[in-house]
Order: structure tokens, then C-alpha cells, then sequence
């Protein structure tokens, strides 16, 4: 009785000082969309929308030099100050979000739902019974409580179509906060993609890294903040304003280098807890791997490497494995099953490479020997052609005993780019860039006849290399 005593003499206390201040009740009731939201694994009759409720309107400066060399690590960083100082941090807001979907006739909103620190103040909103190609556009609403005000964001999708039309996906891979390359924007592949218009985006993994300084994610908490971090960027956030996106995870989205299920903790954090975080801010519908078709002449998959992975050390043979079993199995049964003229394969890590023989974590090390070969002349059997991420270069790559091809599409910045000797060729590769950017993926019909044209580009969007293929690939016997 007293607790709750207190607790009524608390509220009205609080309630008295706000109508007193009208200054305060409004900043009490201010919510925003500093972290932006997402249209995520769109087809053509699903989406799901994600957005994260916040306090603060703007994130945090970035007040901390940089090394000057690769990754650009912050100097003089302490990683013990409160997270809510560090840079780039955005508070969370507790409060309530509702998503409306306006589009071909229709007008749907959903009842407000709560934002709470249990979800790191995320909401999201599964979409069905949509129309295949058809415009969209999700209105999202967040206010700090019934009767406070009401903050409104737009983004605009497209869905999936059914029938013969062209495409444009643009795809990158592996960025870190600190290797930003545009002080107030963030990143300016965003601004280069967003630029090209495309149908859909896919990020293959190493959206965040949690163990690299700046902080090191040694607990959850520290772990969230590098998701609002990046999220608030201004090139990130308008991206996502326009662009489906299709999510990826890799090692340091999940705990840090090389991790497998079975991983030690980084510090606190653990491979569960690292999962549960993604899983906040990619919500997916089923499981981590899934296919779409585009029409009726491509079909996409997206594989998943962490979740089912054997461990790194476990010595090889026809038991170790990154995909798993269910996973193999499934990969097998629906690219058999397809009828598309173009299948797209997306690996957050190499399956051809070449990759550094130091490295012990992909299809393209001895490690993984025994399932990569299966994996190469599998895929290359089903004329599928692989885009990866993981690779801090760009490249085009054709495997010499199978002729599977392997699109890796480079870091999101130049100040990322590293791992390879820029003068290294090998007889793999048909293309080598050691710096950043993204990589353009077009079908287009010429007459009835859909080709494909692979592009590199500079991080200003700047064309490097294109490839183009007319007919699918067929693969080289040994």
C-alpha cells in the first residue's frame, strides 16, 4: 500500500510540474524517427516494415578524430563512458507506433502497439495481401503517449511483379561506423545508390561491427548502440526511405570474427543474445535463408552462414559444414525445383574467392574444402551465379573446374578496402579492385530475351567494370 501510495504521489507530482511547463511537457512528448525505418523482404504480395521509436531528434556528433589508416578507429575513445555520450548514440523512447499502408485502394492502419527497452524500442509490421507490382507507401507514426504528438515518417516500396519486367539490385557489403567517408552524411555509396533508383537492395552481412572499437560490443547494450549508430546516418536513413531491403548477417553482426555457434562470449555478450539483437532489427517472417522469384525469369536466394555453421577448427570432412543440413537440403530441393532463366545465389561469404590462405572461415578456404567443391559444382550444375559479401575488395571471379561465377561487390567506403594485394592477379580473376563501393545487378529484355549486366562501382558510382550474360551459365567439366 505505501509502494503504491508513493507511486500516485510520484505521478501527480510529475503531471503538476508539466502543466506548470509547457516547455517540458513538450519535450516529454516529442518522439522521433532519428533511426529512420526499413521495408524489409518484400515479394509480391508480403513486406514487413521495421522502425525503431526514438528520444532524441538527432544522434550524437562525432567529436573523436580518426587514425589515419584502414578501418579509421577512433582516437583516445573511452570505451567506459556512458553510451548515451558516445558518438553517433540515439536514445530510445518508450511510447507507441502504428504503421498505415496506403496504396492500389487500400488503406490499412494497424492499432498503436508499445515500444518498450525489451525490444530496444523497435515495432515492426508484417504486410499480406498485397498486389505484385504495385506502389506503396507506409506512413509510420509514433507519439510518446495517447494523447502526446504525433511524429510521421513516409517510405514508399514497390512490390515484387509477376510477370516479364526488368530489374535493378544493387548490393554492398562490410561497413563499419568509424570508416564513414562523408563527415555529415555518412556514407556516400548510400547517396550513389539512392541516386540509380533500384528495385531492391541487399546488404550481404557486416552491417555493424561489434568488435571493433568505438565501442567494442562487449555487452548488449553496447551492441544496440552500434545499430543506432549506423541507422541514423542521414544517407543510410533517406536509402531506406525508398529502397525494399533484403538483410544478410555475418560474423560481426552476430559477436565477432569468424564466430560459429559455439563461440566463447565477447566479454558479455553471447552468440543468443548477439541472434536476439538481429533478430530486433532484421525481423524476418521465417527462416534466416529464403528465396523469391522476380517474375518469371529470376529467382533470388539468400543463404544464411552462422546460425547452422560447424566449428571454424573442426577438422574437415563430408560432416563440417557452414550451411547445415535442413539448409543444404532446402537450397538443393528449391533450385531443382525453379523454372527461372536466372538464378542468383547471395553468400554473405566467398564460395569461389580466391581468398588469403590465412583465412580459415569460407566455401574458398581449405577448411570448409570438402563442402565448398560440393557447394561449386553443385551451383555451377544449376547455372546459378554467386554474390558475396565478407571480401574488403572488389572482384569478378570464375571458378577454372566449374566455371561457377563469383561477384564480390567490395566495402561500402574506400577507408574499409584491405586484405589483398591490389597487383595480385589470379587466372580466377576476370576483375580486382582493392577499394570500396557496391555493385549494380540489371536485367534487362532485350526483345523477349532477358540478359544480365553485373556492374562495379566507386563509391560516387562511378562504373569500374561491368560484366554482361546473355545465356545462363553452363559449367566447365574438369
Amino acid at each position: 500500500m505505501i509502494e503504491s501510495f508513493c507511486r500516485i504521489l510520484k505521478e501527480r507530482f510529475v503531471g503538476a510540474l508539466l502543466m506548470c511547463c509547457p516547455a517540458m511537457m513538450m519535450q516529454a512528448q516529442d518522439v522521433h524517427f532519428t533511426n529512420g525505418g526499413k521495408v524489409l523482404d518484400v515479394t509480391g504480395t508480403e513486406a514487413t516494415v521495421w522502425t525503431r521509436l526514438c528520444a532524441d531528434a538527432k544522434p550524437n556528433p562525432v567529436v573523436h578524430q580518426r587514425e589515419k589508416k584502414v578501418f579509421r578507429h577512433p582516437v583516445g575513445f573511452d570505451e567506459k563512458m556512458p553510451i548515451e555520450q558516445m558518438d553517433g548514440g540515439v536514445r530510445g523512447a518508450a511510447g507507441e507506433v502504428r504503421f498505415l499502408l496506403e496504396g492500389a485502394g487500400r488503406k490499412d492502419s494497424c492499432d498503436w502497439m508499445a515500444t518498450g527497452a525489451d525490444k530496444d524500442f523497435t515495432a515492426y509490421r508484417h504486410f499480406s495481401g498485397l498486389r505484385p507490382g504495385t506502389s506503396y507507401a507506409v506512413i509510420l507514426e509514433g507519439r510518446s503517449a495517447p494523447k502526446g504528438r504525433v511524429t510521421r515518417m513516409r517510405l514508399t516500396f514497390k512490390t515484387v511483379p509477376d510477370d516479364r519486367k526488368p530489374v535493378l539490385i544493387t548490393t554492398s557489403t562490410c561497413q563499419y561506423f568509424w570508416s564513414f567517408d562523408d563527415s555529415s552524411r555518412g556514407f556516400r555509396t548510400y547517396t550513389s545508390m539512392q541516386a540509380m533508383r533500384p528495385d531492391l537492395f541487399v546488404q550481404t552481412g557486416d552491417y555493424v561491427y561489434y568488435d571493433k572499437p568505438g565501442p567494442m560490443a562487449t555487452d548488449a547494450a553496447k551492441a544496440r548502440h552500434k545499430w543506432h549508430a549506423m541507422d541514423a546516418w542521414p544517407s543510410i536513413r533517406a536509402f531506406y526511405e525508398t529502397t525494399p531491403a533484403y538483410l544478410l548477417k555475418d560474423d560481426h553482426d552476430l559477436l565477432a570474427d569468424d564466430v560459429h555457434p559455439s563461440s566463447k562470449p565477447f566479454g558479455s555478450l553471447t552468440v543468443p543474445v548477439g541472434l536476439s539483437i538481429w533478430r530486433e532489427n532484421v525481423p524476418l517472417r521465417g527462416k534466416p535463408y529464403r528465396t523469391f522469384t522476380w517474375g518469371r525469369d529470376l529467382q533470388i536466394w539468400f543463404l544464411e552462414g552462422r546460425e547452422f555453421r560447424s566449428p571454424n577448427n573442426q577438422p574437415d570432412g563430408p560432416e563440417k559444414t557452414i550451411w547445415g543440413a535442413e539448409q543444404k537440403d532446402w537450397l538443393q530441393k528449391t533450385l531443382h525445383e525453379s523454372s527461372a532463366r536466372w538464378k542468383i545465389v547471395f553468400s554473405p561469404t566467398p564460395i569461389v574467392g580466391p581468398d588469403r590462405s590465412s583465412k580459415k572461415d569460407n566455401h574458398a578456404n581449405a577448411v570448409y574444402q570438402h563442402e565448398g567443391e560440393w557447394a561449386r559444382h553443385f551451383l555451377a550444375a544449376q547455372g546459378a551465379i554467386i554474390v558475396n559479401g565478407d571480401r574488403h575488395w572488389q572482384y569478378v571471379s570464375r571458378d577454372s573446374a566449374t566455371g561457377l561465377w563469383e561477384f564480390g561487390s567490395g566495402p561500402v567506403s574506400d577507408f574499409h578496402a584491405q586484405g589483398w594485394p591490389p597487383d595480385e592477379r589470379r587466372p580466377e580473376h576476370r576483375f580486382l579492385r582493392v577499394a570500396g563501393g557496391y555493385l549494380s545487378i540489371r536485367m534487362q529484355y532485350e526483345g523477349e530475351k532477358p540478359v544480365l549486366i553485373f556492374t562495379h562501382h566507386d563509391v560516387d558510382g562511378r562504373m569500374t567494370h561491368t560484366e554482361r550474360i546473355d545465356t545462363p551459365p553452363t559449367p566447365i567439366k574438369p
